[in-house]
């Protein structure tokens, strides 16, 4: 029941990857990487259709060699989601996945090799309509570049992005997204600052090996929160030493606290103290797993007493407060009934699959009605 996001994006030129668009007015796409083995096709397909389960719009695939190559083809057949295939050093891998029907290529122009051999993968991202990221890491900048500035710093991720740039600016192609991650927040929020006035083509943002899943969540939402509040970002991945469907999750909480997507549950939930009225964090915990399955927006307060219980419940679609003898819901804004203690979590979950229910009959008849 929130408004709209006061953000103001950065306007960057629209691409799409397979059939999402990414850039100009399009939704911020949350992305992940598969961490199997590529060559083991029915491991890698079980992880991509997790992680499309879990909301992802884009899946990036390493393909280090030709038999990952093979693989990828027949691994982009069972799957829905556009992929990525990530590539280093070997232009001959660009140029097969291409053929197989890859949605997008991250390569790095510069470790492709000669002129010819980036010309040519460049000409069949062309002839197929598939674009390309740029993808610019703290940890792997070229030798000069370490020399030049003596260890990664800002300007030396944007001076090797813009190498890259120029690459396909002199071929000119148009259609690609560019990444400059560090693992250092400070170094990655300004080097995408910088670079963000320099081009006009969508920025992937990312805090590259993050952590494990609380330091890396940690360090994502401060340094992708940063500049998604700048209206920098276009595409996201939330890189953690964690199963990539946490990242998924991550991604869509950094954004749904921000106002800039709505996917399921957005939760309001005190941390409790000597005042609560019922347990709070078990049935946050509980709440939580058994509505991970609802993709319907919506806001539910779960607050444990009557501090502050009243005035957020208000602002929600269905909140909770504690009270005694007997907690308070409040619908749309309004008290609608008591609730004791006993089966808690189970009534408040088929509150919430209810009001979802009417949530999605309410917007399928303004569909309806044009």
């Amino acid at each position: 029941m929130h408004c709209e996001s006061p953000i103001k994006r950065r306007l960057s030129r629209k691409i799409w990857v397979g059939s999402v668009p990414v850039g100009g007015d399009a939704p911020i796409a949350v992305q992940s990487m598969t961490n199997t083995d590529t060559c083991d096709v029915a491991a890698t397909v079980g992880q991509i259709r997790r992680l499309e389960e879990a909301g992802a719009d884009i899946v990036r695939v390493s393909v280090p060699d030709m038999e990952a190559a093979e693989a990828f083809g027949r691994i982009k057949q069972q799957v829905n989601l556009p992929l990525v295939a990530d590539i280093h050093f070997d232009y001959q891998i660009a140029l097969r996945v291409a053929e197989l029907g890859v949605d997008c290529l991250r390569i790095n122009p510069g470790n492709i090799g000669r002129e010819d051999r980036v010309r040519a993968v460049v000409e069949a991202a062309r002839d197929k309509g598939i674009p390309i990221r740029i993808g610019v890491n703290a940890g792997s900048l070229e030798k000069d570049l370490q020399k030049k500035y003596g260890e990664p710093t800002p300007a030396a991720l944007v001076e090797s992005a813009l190498r890259h740039v120029e690459h396909l600016d002199r071929l000119n192609f148009p259609d690609f997204k560019v990444s400059v991650k560090a693992s250092d927040v400070f170094m990655a929020v300004e080097a995408y600052r910088l670079l963000a006035t320099q081009i006009e083509q969508p920025l992937h943002l990312g805090i590259t090996e993050a952590g494990g899943l609380r330091s890396g969540t940690v360090k994502s939402a401060v340094g992708l929160g940063m500049l998604l509040m700048d209206g920098i970002g276009d595409t996201i991945r939330i890189s953690l030493a964690a199963d990539p469907v946490e990242e998924i999750k991550v991604g869509y909480d950094i954004l749904k606290s921000l106002r800039l997507r709505s996917r399921g549950i957005n939760f309001i939930a005190c941390p409790s103290c000597s005042r609560q009225n019922f347990d709070v964090v078990k049935t946050m915990n509980e709440l939580e797993a058994r509505v991970e399955d609802l993709l319907v927006p919506l806001d539910v307060a779960v607050i444990g007493c009557v501090v502050n219980g009243p005035g957020e419940a208000k602002e929600a679609h269905i909140g909770l407060t504690g009270g005694s003898p007997n907690n308070l819901i409040y619908i749309d804004g309004k008290p609608a009934q008591k609730l004791t203690n006993e089966n808690l979590v189970d009534q408040l979950e088929k509150l919430i699959r209810q009001k979802a229910a009417e949530k999605v009959e309410a917007d399928a008849a303004v569909i309806a009605r044009g």
